[in-house]
Formats: structure tokens, sequence, C-alpha cells
């Protein structure tokens, strides 16, 4: 098509072709490693989460991008978090555990017309509460 050796200027063999000057001068670069392994996690959650959209999936692999940051922190020097159950039974014998905690128990509920007499505002059944959230 274009010769850049040929007599014609470049432009006049493009013009002559019916093409841009742009399209005549444009080389395509080669994709990086880094927009490969981006496209191919992104085809990856398109099969994981088929109903998802392309804006939860960005906001998803955002997510991932950052528990990747995360991971690449060193955390040896950091304390695990503290447990509750942990706490409880630190330095004890699990019978005085048993102690501290609330037996599993069944228990009758609540009748419902004292709990709704004690409400703000109900229909009777259920309770009334302000509209908070505007959309």
């Amino acid at each position: 098509m274009i010769d850049d050796g040929h007599d014609l200027p470049i432009l006049r063999q493009a013009q002559l072709l019916e093409l841009s000057r742009s399209v005549v001068y444009y080389r395509a670069q080669p994709t990086s490693a880094a927009d490969l392994a981006l496209m191919r996690r992104i085809d990856e959650l398109h099969l994981e989460y088929p109903f998802a959209g392309a804006r939860m999936l960005r906001d998803l692999n955002s997510v991932l991008d950052y528990f990747a940051q995360l991971n690449e922190l060193d955390t040896s020097s950091v304390p695990p978090m503290a447990q509750v159950a942990d706490q409880v039974t630190e330095g004890r014998a699990l019978e005085t555990v048993t102690l501290h905690l609330r037996p599993d128990e069944i228990a009758p509920s609540l009748n419902r017309e004292q709990v709704m007499a004690c409400a703000p505002d109900t229909d009777g059944v259920f309770f009334r509460v302000p509209k908070v959230i505007e959309r």
C-alpha cells in the first residue's frame, strides 16, 4: 500500500488511496503485560459473576487490588487481633468460663400487644419509623 521508498511523498500516496494521514503514520503498540493481566482478571470476573455489570466489576476489581496492596505489607511485627473467646478463656479453666457466659435456653416470646403498646408509632402489626433516606 504505502511505500516509504517511493518517489511520491507519503502524503500524496495517502491522498491517492483516500486514506487519512493519521492512518499512515499510526504504529500499533504492543499491549503491556500489566494490561493483559488486567484484561485477563476482568474476563475471569465476568465468568465468575455473569450477572455483574461493568461498574460492579470495576468496584470489585479495585477492592481486589487494594487487598493485593495490603498483602504486600510486612505485618510480621503486628500482633494478631484479639478474639473475644480468647479473652474470656485466657488463664481460666473451661469450667469457670461457662460461668461468665449465658446458657442458651428456650424462652417464650414477648406478647405482641404489649410490645406494640410501648412503641411510639405502630400499625398494630409492625413498628412505624420515620424515613431517614430520601431517594
